[in-house]
């Protein structure tokens, strides 16, 4: 988990700042690792270009070439309950019925691309395919602080797992509209994603008031 100097708890706005600076590191070292990727001194250059290797000087362990150590960001049918919600908070994030129902999402859209090869190649259907996994892996980072120590970075992971949702919503629409997926389809994806959408809502619901009742205002 990323610290930071204050000893006030940051709120999910703080946070959110914060990320979208981790998401800016995060696209500039990917854009260095493309523009390098056959350069012997790969390594060397990008972590000068990030920034990295300055700080390597100074440390007695060194820099290590491993991009994950370098920064922390780089289902089930049943209807999700909010008292499921609350209560699995406290297990892994694996075993939370939401993230096993965004989990389950994923697994179903695999599915449809193999049973209709046409979508692998349509835009919108790499859209949906996309946010809805980056919904499922934003929500992982969202309850992965177990001991909900960080509300405010909780809830800030909370909002980009619904707005990539939202966006799997809109481009399930498209798909629709292009008749590139049956209604049936369409229904059986549209259940799926309104079950993650508003179990993600539920759960920002809880944890804002959880943070009102410990520090009184957001």
């Amino acid at each position: 988990m990323a610290g930071h100097d204050s000893d006030r708890a940051w709120d999910e706005y703080e946070w959110e700042r914060f990320l979208q600076q981790q998401d800016q590191k995060t696209e500039k070292y990917m854009e260095l690792l493309e523009k390098y990727i056959d350069d012997p001194q790969r390594d060397e250059i990008v972590a000068r270009e990030m920034g990295w290797y300055h700080q390597a000087e100074e440390s007695e362990e060194g820099w290590t070439a491993d991009p994950d150590l370098q920064f922390e960001e780089e289902g089930s049918e049943d209807e999700i309950l909010p008292s499921q919600l609350i209560n699995d908070c406290a297990e892994s994030f694996e075993q939370h019925v939401l993230y096993r129902a965004a989990f389950s999402l994923t697994i179903w859209i695999d599915r449809l691309f193999e049973s209709k090869t046409a979508l692998q190649n349509d835009p919108a259907a790499v859209k949906l395919a996309t946010h809805a996994a980056l919904a499922s892996a934003k929500l992982a980072a969202a309850l992965s602080d177990e001991e909900a120590e960080e509300l405010g970075m909780t809830i800030a992971y909370l909002k980009r797992s619904l707005k990539a949702i939202t966006v799997a919503m809109d481009a399930s629409a498209q798909l629709l509209a292009e008749k590139s997926l049956t209604r049936e389809q369409h229904a059986a994806l549209q259940q799926r994603l309104f079950q993650v959408r508003d179990g993600v809502i539920l759960l920002m619901g809880e944890f804002r008031g959880e943070w009102l009742r410990r520090y009184g205002s957001l």
